[in-house]
């Protein structure tokens, strides 16, 4: 995000946004800047569009299609980083997210912890 021009940001959040609210009827107010890569510009502009940017606390290299099978690698990388807070970055495209998703989530509420949105988030 950071070499791109405003209008080109302003296009893809905007294409997402519709994306987003004809699948789901959800109105986007949030964002990740991709890969995290951001700048004092690309924050200012996407707020200036009515975003909020939400960066995560909790992430692995879940993303690389080409390196799945890991399940045990990405449970424990999830459950050790676990905390009061915590935003998990999971992506959508991860078979072993899939597959792990349900027993993690039990594992978790059975310490103790909630899942809000971030809406409901109060700090």
């Amino acid at each position: 995000m950071p070499e791109i021009d405003l209008n080109t940001i302003k296009d893809e959040v905007m294409k997402l946004h519709t994306a987003v609210y004809e699948k789901f009827g959800y109105e986007m107010k949030y964002i990740r800047p991709p890969k995290g890569e951001f700048s004092e510009r690309t924050i200012n502009y996407t707020n200036s569009l009515g975003y909020t940017t939400v960066m995560w606390s909790l992430a692995y290299d879940d993303w690389d299609e080409n390196n799945q099978g890991r399940e045990d690698y990405g449970k424990t990388k999830i459950l050790n980083n676990i905390h009061n807070g915590a935003i998990i970055l999971l992506h959508s495209n991860s078979k072993d997210n899939s597959n792990i998703l349900d027993e993690v989530i039990k594992q978790i509420k059975a310490q103790g912890y909630e899942f809000k949105t971030l809406d409901e988030f109060q700090r």
